[in-house]
């Protein structure tokens, strides 16, 4: 689905991959503060403007670390790092080979394997422009 945001800006090849990281935490405050460092607070327009109330904060971190909290008493959070890479259209960037084209079978190996491959390097080329999202 992300691969298809590449391609409708214009970019060839996209690839993505994605990290998870799993982050333990002292309180559900530390990962609050964390994640407003981040950047990764609430953007919405129609948002509350108002600071939400103590009772409802501390309350939040109580359940929080009912639900999340290892043995220790530390919480977890787990953080997905999605990587994005795409390449400016070119002339000399590899195509895909034409659907049914492929001359290697899915049980055997052999020549009909090395006809494959052999097509596969001559439609290949080297990729030219990137362009950095």
């Amino acid at each position: 689905m992300v691969g298809a945001l590449l391609q409708r800006a214009g970019l060839a090849l996209p690839v993505t991959d994605v990290d998870r990281i799993v982050v333990r935490y002292d309180s559900a405050f530390a990962l609050m503060q964390d994640l407003r460092r981040m950047g990764a607070t609430n953007i919405l327009i129609e948002r509350r403007r108002i600071p939400t109330r103590r009772a409802t904060v501390l309350r939040i971190a109580q359940i929080y670390g009912e639900r999340f909290a290892d043995a220790d008493g530390r919480i977890r959070a787990t953080f997905d790092i999605v990587w994005l890479s795409g390449w400016a259209p070119h002339e000399s960037q590899q195509q895909p080979l034409r659907p049914g084209s492929a001359k290697a079978g899915t049980g055997g190996g052999g020549e009909e394997a090395e006809d494959l491959g052999a097509a596969l390097m001559v439609r290949s080329a080297p990729l030219r422009a990137s362009r950095t999202m």
